[in-house]
C-alpha cells in the first residue's frame, strides 16, 4: 500500500496537545477529543450535512413518485456531491484521532483540494448504492412485503455502511487506485469485524432515532449533523485504520523529517 501522500504542512502552526499527555481510551478518549476539537468537528459536520440535501432531496423525490431516475439522480449528482465534504469531515476526525497540530480551515482546505478528484467515483459507486437501499426500504414498508425481503434490505444496507466506513477513510489516509481501495475495505470489514458490527450498529442507531423522532429530528440533526456518528465510528475503526497503515509511524517519520529539515536549513543559513 502506498501510504501518505497527503500530509504535507504537517508542521504547520496551530492548536495540539502536549506530547506527553498520555493518550485515554474508549469513553474517555472520545471526550477528550470532543473538548479540544468538537468546534472543527461541528463546521466540518455542517458542510457534510448541507452538500448532503441534494442527495436527500432526491431520494425524497424517487420515494414519494417512485421514479427511479431520481434514486439515479441522487447517486451520480448527489453522491458525488456529498463525498468531499465526508472525506474532508474524516480527516478532520483522524486528525484529531492522532492528535496532529493544525488550524482547522487551513488543513480541511487542503485536505478538500487535494481529495476532490479522488471523492467523485467512490461518491457515485455509495451514492447510488445507498439511495437504491433507503429507495427500497420505505417501499418494502409501504407495501408490507415479506420479511425476506426486509432482511436483505437491511443486511445491504448495513453492508454498504460497513465498507463506506473504510472507503472514506482511505480516501482521506492514502494515495491508491480505486480498486485498491474498495479491495482494502473488504479485508478490512472481514478482518475486523466487531470493530465493523460495532461502527454499523453506531451509524444505524443514530439514522434509526432520527427516523423516529421525525419530524422533530431534523432540529436535533442541525447541532449533531454528521460530526456525532462520524466521530464516534471513526474512533472505534481507528485501532484496524493504524494497524493497516501505520498512521502514527507515517506521521512520526514525517515530523523527524521535518524537524532534520529545519535543523540543516539553520545550519545553512549560519554558514
Amino acid at each position: 500500500m502506498s501510504l501518505f501522500s497527503n500530509m504535507m504542512g504537517f508542521g504547520r502552526p496551530g492548536p495540539g496537545v502536549r506530547p506527553d499527555e498520555p493518550r485515554k481510551k474508549g469513553m474517555l478518549r472520545l471526550l477528550e477529543i470532543l473538548s479540544r476539537d468538537m468546534w472543527s468537528f461541528f463546521r466540518a459536520g455542517f458542510l457534510a450535512l448541507v452538500s448532503f440535501i441534494p442527495f436527500m432531496v432526491l431520494v425524497m423525490l424517487a420515494i414519494d413518485t417512485r421514479a427511479l431516475i431520481f434514486v439515479l439522480a441522487a447517486g451520480l449528482i448527489g453522491g458525488p456531491l456529498a463525498m468531499p465534504q465526508i472525506v474532508g469531515l474524516a480527516d478532520t476526525v483522524l486528525r484529531s484521532l492522532r492528535d496532529e497540530p493544525g488550524y482547522w480551515w487551513v488543513t480541511y482546505r487542503r485536505a478538500w483540494k487535494r481529495n476532490l478528484k479522488a471523492c467523485l467515483v467512490p461518491g457515485i459507486l455509495c451514492g447510488l448504492l445507498l439511495a437504491m437501499q433507503v429507495f427500497l426500504f420505505f417501499i418494502l414498508l409501504e407495501t408490507g412485503t415479506s420479511s425476506p425481503s426486509w432482511v436483505a434490505t437491511i443486511v445491504g444496507f448495513f453492508i454498504t455502511l460497513g465498507l463506506t466506513f473504510y472507503i472514506v477513510p482511505q480516501l482521506a489516509l492514502v494515495d491508491l487506485p480505486l480498486l485498491g481501495i474498495l479491495k482494502n475495505s473488504l479485508l478490512l470489514f472481514i478482518a475486523y469485524f466487531p470493530r465493523t458490527l460495532g461502527s454499523m450498529l453506531v451509524m444505524g442507531g443514530y439514522w434509526a432515532l432520527y427516523l423516529l423522532f421525525y419530524p422533530l429530528s431534523p432540529l436535533v440533526l442541525v447541532v449533531t449533523n454528521f460530526w456525532l456518528p462520524v466521530s464516534i465510528t471513526l474512533l472505534i475503526l481507528y485501532i484496524p485504520l493504524d494497524k493497516s497503515f501505520h498512521i502514527e509511524e507515517n506521521i512520526k517519520k514525517i515530523r523527524e523529517d521535518q524537524m532534520r529539515g529545519v535543523v540543516a536549513a539553520q545550519e545553512d543559513a549560519a554558514e
